[in-house]
């Protein structure tokens, strides 16, 4: 992430509601030029809403969104004609071919130079001579990705871009945002994909029903994940003499589950000190945190607003 501290995407308590809890709600957050940004969330919670109203597609209720100091619906043109943008649906020309539809893509964004457009499609691995009606979701998903990014953009939208691809198109794809992320591209993520947000982003920001419940900074959340030890004692008396100094501990069948945050080093100094026949260990996926998150912004207040100061973690949910 950039040092600069220049806020290319500001979001102030935008607010579009549909009715019936649709929409979202005083949503507030900024993303900082060269920073990859991760907006997670269930299908409905509001991220592709966002994203449309960042592209200028609908005009918000209340609140504003800018991009490079440029409101988002009154400068919509402007903006449409410097970032590479991928809608969670893709609606493209069925009748043409994958090769005569981004040669269109590529006039309409004025690109001289077709390098990087031939690239990508041989990143991916695109047959661009099928008629688009005759290709798969994924295979529709690689001609959107390839749209987005052969301008070389230093502004990316993605909303839930790996939709449809296999597993190998997804690293791929993970690769290709770490290139960027190098050639410092600010990119605006929304995923429901835990894996490429944890492997690509600076930071992320959990939505739930419209609104935001927590912003922070990815290493803060790699640090938070706790871990799960399942230990198997030699002697039994040693498993009962654990539970009893550990009332935390948890006995399973023969073994004990141990929950550990943070640094590993006192645990296993003091196991040192029992007789083992075994140990196994499982890491709290990104997922699982993002559910206790998720289950703890509930209790929290409807009218509370997470902080966002780009320094550290946002909301502490502990």
């Amino acid at each position: 992430m950039s040092d600069t501290n220049i806020k290319t995407i500001v979001v102030s308590e935008l607010t579009k509601d549909y009715g019936n809890g649709r929409g979202v709600f005083d949503v507030t957050f900024s993303v900082e030029q060269g920073e990859v940004f991760g907006f997670l969330g269930p299908n409905g919670a509001g991220k592709t809403v966002t994203m449309r109203n960042l592209m200028g597609f609908i005009k918000p209720d209340r609140g504003t969104a800018t991009i490079n100091n440029m409101g988002c619906f009154t400068k919509r043109e402007d903006i449409q004609n410097t970032l590479g943008y991928l809608p969670g649906e893709i609606s493209i020309m069925d009748d043409m071919t994958g090769a005569a539809f981004l040669e269109f893509m590529a006039r309409m964004k004025r690109l001289r130079d077709r390098q990087r457009m031939q690239e990508l499609t041989r990143y991916f691995e695109l047959d661009t001579s099928r008629k688009i009606r005759k290709m798969s979701k994924g295979t529709k998903q690689k001609v959107g990705l390839v749209c987005a990014f052969m301008a070389s953009p230093n502004i990316l939208l993605l909303d839930e871009p790996t939709s449809g691809l296999d597993p190998l198109m997804q690293n791929r794809f993970i690769e290709l945002i770490l290139e960027e992320k190098r050639r410092g591209t600010t990119v605006f993520l929304s995923s429901h994909l835990f894996e490429e947000v944890e492997k690509t982003c600076d930071r992320v920001a959990f939505i739930r029903a419209g609104k935001l419940a927590a912003i922070e900074r990815m290493d803060d959340v790699r640090k938070s994940r706790k871990r799960v030890f399942s230990v198997t004692f030699a002697d039994e008396s040693d498993s009962r003499r654990y539970l009893t100094e550990h009332p935390t501990a948890r006995k399973t069948g023969s073994g004990v589950e141990i929950l550990v945050s943070g640094s590993i080093d006192g645990f296993v100094k003091e196991l040192a000190g029992y007789s083992l026949s075994d140990m196994t260990m499982q890491e709290q996926s990104l997922e699982e945190l993002f559910l206790h998150m998720y289950g703890m912004a509930e209790k929290q207040s409807a009218t509370s607003v997470p902080k966002d100061d780009n320094q550290g973690k946002a909301v502490d949910h502990e």
